[in-house]
């Protein structure tokens, strides 16, 4: 199995070297880069993922893939909520608030309409994959 690290670094450096386009299985994805900080080590972190555009802001799924447990950056931006994206060949400091209620599961039942691998991720656990909205700072 290949080290999850090394597959992030190599999906982020061609993310960066073809203007946030990328092959593979995310080739014609929306996809953006998170950057968010450790939330014991300080460190800023950057994990490759998928959004959902709404109007100003970009919503991102902590589905790591339907474990049992939520991804890094997201326990990270809830210690941390100022985070940056980069978005194409944009940086965008933003703000991340995860959504509650009826808008994340509006926006989750989307997300898994277009891209059904989502739905799966949820079947696959109990926990409630959290929608998160990065909202630009300012």
């Amino acid at each position: 199995m290949t080290d999850p690290q090394d597959w992030n670094a190599r999906l982020i450096a061609e993310f960066r070297a073809n203007q946030g386009m990328v092959g593979g299985q995310f080739e014609g994805a929306p996809l953006l880069l998170l950057t968010t900080t450790g939330r014991r080590s300080g460190a800023r972190r950057t994990s490759p993922m998928m959004y959902l555009a709404d109007g100003g802001r970009w919503l991102v799924f902590a589905s790591k893939a339907g474990a049992d447990t939520h991804p890094a950056w997201f326990l990270n931006l809830e210690a941390e909520p100022r985070v940056s994206i980069e978005v194409g060949t944009e940086t965008v400091e933003a703000v991340a608030t995860p959504l509650q209620g009826a808008e994340r599961e509006r926006f989750f039942a989307e997300q898994a309409r277009r891209y059904p691998g989502f739905a799966e991720y949820q079947q696959k656990t109990d926990r409630v994959i959290p929608v998160v909205a990065l909202t630009p700072a300012g």
